[in-house]
């Protein structure tokens, strides 16, 4: 089953010109976001974001969701002259680019993950760091697509996210955690001295989960509670008990800005859907 969480479009878009702006895909287990970026106002024209009530799916059963997506989509329809797509997963690790070796890819992540034999991995170069992002991306997904669209850029929704977030605060030598939520999972990325000093991928279930894993983090890495900021992206407000929670124990807690304030319209938070939102 499919869930509609969010639809949103710019009414002073040209909808009958679609094909020359530019498509964002994110792909994960437990739903899918597009948005459609208007290259001619620099705005998004279109956002929608779904999610599967099945979190879990086998390959096979996650496929045939995203087919059932295109089949319903009109706007998914569309040959796009410019398509990218995020693949969001825990499959993921990251290697220093000193160490990095592309034909022991399997080695990284079989430290970390379960790798079968015929799981297809590759990696993204995260710019300005000296680290590489291996993982597995959706394979059966991306084949799909390039039947309907033909050549894509696909990367990790972490690269983006790491990247983006490397780029914003390059001139601030404070301590940084930053916190993106999605449904029942969420990243962590810490940056300390303008360098990333980590990235992991969590799961939970409970609101006790979410803040053990934060303040977990925050102490093997040395980072006080009272001092380092904490900047929250993705689905997460004020008024959630996962803030509320996150409040009571960390001083410093703030949202996302976005640098790209004309990309956005009515009904999307600066700081939600980030990854979607930071392809174009």
């Amino acid at each position: 089953m499919i869930k509609e969480i969010r639809k949103s479009k710019n009414k002073s878009i040209d909808f009958k010109n679609l094909e020359e702006n530019h498509l964002s895909i994110q792909l994960s287990l437990d739903g899918f976001s597009f948005c459609v970026y208007n290259k001619l106002n620099s705005c998004v024209a279109v956002f929608q974001r779904h999610q599967f009530i099945n979190t879990n799916p086998t390959p096979f059963e996650h496929l045939n969701l995203v087919k059932r997506l295109f089949n319903q989509e009109e706007l998914l329809q569309i040959k796009y002259n410019s398509v990218s797509v995020t693949h969001h997963n825990n499959l993921i690790t990251q290697v220093p680019l000193p160490f990095f070796n592309k034909n022991n890819l399997k080695h990284y992540l079989q430290n970390t993950i379960k790798v079968l034999d015929n799981d297809y991995i590759t990696f993204d170069e995260i710019d300005n760091s000296e680290i590489i992002n291996v993982y597995i991306p959706f394979v059966n997904i991306n084949n799909f697509l390039i039947d309907k669209y033909g050549s894509f850029i696909f990367k990790h929704s972490s690269t983006i996210l790491i990247e983006t977030l490397l780029k914003t605060y390059k001139n601030s030598n404070e301590d940084y955690c930053f916190v993106n939520v999605s449904n029942f999972s969420f990243e962590i990325v810490v940056l300390k001295n303008k360098k990333l000093e980590l990235y992991n991928f969590h799961t939970f279930k409970t609101k006790e989960d979410f803040i053990y894993y934060i303040l977990f983090t925050a102490e093997q890495l040395n980072l006080n509670p009272e001092e380092f900021k904490l900047i929250l992206l993705g689905d997460i407000e004020k008024e959630s008990e996962l803030y509320t929670i996150l409040y009571q124990y960390i001083r410093n807690i703030d949202f996302y800005k976005s640098e790209k304030p004309t990309t956005l319209i009515d009904g999307i938070s600066e700081h939600t859907n980030f990854t979607v939102l930071n392809q174009f």
